[in-house]
């Protein structure tokens, strides 16, 4: 207890250490002066024989050496911290007080002090300033191997927020090599307040100064069910410290089973700013509970996620359907293990192959389909790919319709993207395509009620610019971002994954389904956050702008100007009506014509898609 009381006094007074400082190093100089006398004269003589203005000589000689102390900055040094540098310090500034004292004592022709006193007490005062300071460094690396069991402190954090969750994390980390100096919350209730014996050192804003006055290494964010933007704030002032920023698991995540102490890094979630959607889970348990569930592009990033979600709903199998080996092992193996009552169908199969996707739905009969199968790399597709893009967006969409209709599925849900509205590549105008092959089924009289979801770039999945970006900053950079200006709409896996399946419950035929995304956000500024927030700046890592890809916009839209769009009972969804019959009777009667075709210049097919989309893309 009484290690821990030490502790934290000494971090209360911490914020006035230059003054303290200054004040032990005058009161040490003092001292010096009377040890060099009891040294020089004996004790018989140490006071006795000195001069009446010996106490004026001291007051000067103190001050001089004070000021002496103050421009060499030897104050701002961290006596914890304490070595062959602060000594260096310490001497050089006590030489020079020393000289310029007795040069001044001498040229005042104070005769009766002791030339030898002028001479030694530098080197005396040189000697106690060290030993106070080592001395300091020694008492507290022994408080920390009593407080942490180790005298290496290699962790000391400051926690913003000093709520429920950060004092269930405090109690967590504390024996494992952290040292948490305080908190920070803007809660004036808690201001000057201690928390689990901890001080709330001031408000947010101030993380900066108290990071630098305490020798923080860490800047831990304890702040998981507050609101988004509160979030954010928080985590843009840890950035600007320069130092990495650390948090703890989200709501979700505690709900999903993550522990309050077990930190990690900070994701570009974390960064988006704004409130999750709230979806009907009922809703959406009713749509899926003891249905079959068909998945294609099942081990994609979407596709992957998208198992998860289902999975939760308990739907009475889930057919896995996908074309690589690995991917499809990946997934199956990890539903195995956290669904282990579901039955799952792990099949290797093409969406462009029409007669095994006919097998496949006569076999198993899904109910709820998910056509997440796609390719989605823009400037892959842009060059010399253009046929297999539109074989496996669109034609692959065609036959996937083709099947459920056939087979009697109750739901399809396409996973479309913000790219396809007014597109201006090849990739986002097969998507467009697709969309207009789920318009033209949902008119068709099907039973199965054919619909697709919208939504803009999402954060972490194969191929996106986070993953990107994490890799050019683990290498030391430089991150490169294709214009200053380009800005892109953002949302999280899940989130996406959680807007498909709420499509497949709430959606009717022809429907489009639209994630109110909030505002779009800048790459450049995004590049900057993921560096300050991984401890680096934009000294040590420099953004690179590299130039717009080809068929790469400067922003993307999620509607188009002719869309109708419809309210849902959802804030945050919306419904976009596509009724342009005509237009998908001209893409479903050129990919009938093509679809025996080997191989479509790319030329060709660009100057085809432009034409009947109305598409703007350059050539």
């Amino acid at each position: 207890m009484f290690w821990q009381s030490l502790d934290a006094f000494l971090t209360r007074i911490r914020p006035k250490r230059e003054i303290l400082s200054l004040a032990l190093d005058g009161l040490m100089i003092v001292l010096a002066w009377q040890a060099t006398y009891l040294f020089r004269l004996g004790f018989e003589r140490w006071w006795s024989a000195r001069p009446s203005y010996d106490g004026w000589v001291i007051a000067g000689l103190v001050l001089l050496y004070l000021l002496s102390l103050w421009l060499f900055k030897v104050p701002k040094g961290m006596w914890r911290f304490s070595g062959f540098g602060e000594v260096k310090r310490v001497t050089l500034a006590c030489a020079a007080a020393g000289v310029i004292g007795a040069v001044v004592v001498l040229m005042a022709q104070l005769q009766a002090v002791p030339r030898s006193v002028l001479a030694l007490h530098p080197l005396f005062s040189i000697i106690g300033l060290a030993m106070m300071r080592l001395g300091y460094r020694m008492l507290y690396e022994h408080l920390r191997a009593r407080i942490n069991g180790s005298a290496t402190e290699t962790h000391r954090a400051l926690v913003m927020g000093a709520g429920r969750a950060g004092r269930l994390l405090v109690a967590g980390i504390q024996h494992q090599g952290w040292t948490v100096v305080g908190w920070l919350d803007d809660d004036i209730a808690k201001q000057d307040a201690r928390v689990a014996g901890i001080p709330v050192l001031g408000p947010f804003s101030e993380v900066a100064p108290f990071a630098e006055l305490h020798g923080i290494t860490h800047i831990i964010v304890a702040m998981p069910s507050a609101e988004s933007a509160k979030r954010r704030r928080a985590l843009d002032l840890a950035g600007k410290t320069g130092l990495p920023v650390l948090t703890v698991p989200t709501s979700s995540e505690l709900m999903a089973g993550s522990k309050v102490d077990q930190l990690r890094d900070i994701q570009p979630e974390d960064l988006l700013g704004r409130e999750p959607v709230q979806l009907d889970e009922a809703g959406i348990s009713e749509c899926i509970n003891g249905k079959v569930v068909l998945i294609t592009g099942a081990g994609g990033s979407i596709g992957s996620e998208l198992c998860r979600q289902v999975a939760r709903y308990g739907p009475q199998k889930i057919v896995l359907y996908e074309l690589s080996e690995f991917a499809l092992y990946t997934i199956e193996q990890e539903l195995s293990e956290k669904f282990p009552h579901i039955p799952l169908l792990r099949l290797i199969g093409d969406v462009k192959d029409l007669a095994h996707l006919r097998h496949t739905f006569a076999q198993y009969k899904p109910q709820i389909v998910f056509h997440a199968a796609a390719y989605k790399h823009v400037p892959l597709m842009e060059v010399d790919n253009a046929w297999a893009c539109l074989r496996n967006n669109t034609l692959g969409t065609y036959h996937a319709c083709t099947a459920a209709a056939e087979h009697g599925a109750e739901r399809f849900v396409l996973i479309s993207t913000d790219k396809a509205v007014n597109p201006t590549n090849v990739m986002g105008a097969t998507k467009r395509a697709a969309e207009l092959v789920i318009s033209h089924m949902a008119g068709q009289g099907h039973a199965t009620k054919f619909m697709a979801v919208r939504f803009g770039n999402v954060l972490g999945s194969s191929g996106s610019v986070i993953p990107k970006f994490k890799e050019q900053i683990a290498k030391g950079g430089p991150v490169t971002v294709t214009h200053p200006d380009i800005t892109r709409y953002f949302m999280t896996i899940p989130e996406a994954a959680r807007l498909v399946v709420q499509a497949a419950a709430i959606g009717e035929s022809g429907q489009v389904l639209i994630l109110d995304m909030g505002e779009s956000v800048r790459i450049a500024d995004l590049a900057r956050d993921m560096i300050q927030l991984s401890g680096r700046n934009l000294t040590d890592i420099r953004i690179e702008f590299s130039g717009l890809r080809p068929g790469e916009k400067l922003y993307e839209e999620l509607l188009a100007d002719k869309d109708t769009t419809l309210s849902t009972r959802f804030e945050k969804l919306s419904i976009a009506k596509l009724d342009d019959d005509a237009q998908a009777r001209e893409v479903l009667g050129w990919l009938e014509e093509v679809v025996s075709q080997a191989w479509v210049p790319d030329q060709q097919l660009r100057s085809r898609l432009r034409d009947l989309l109305r598409a703007e893309y350059s050539v």
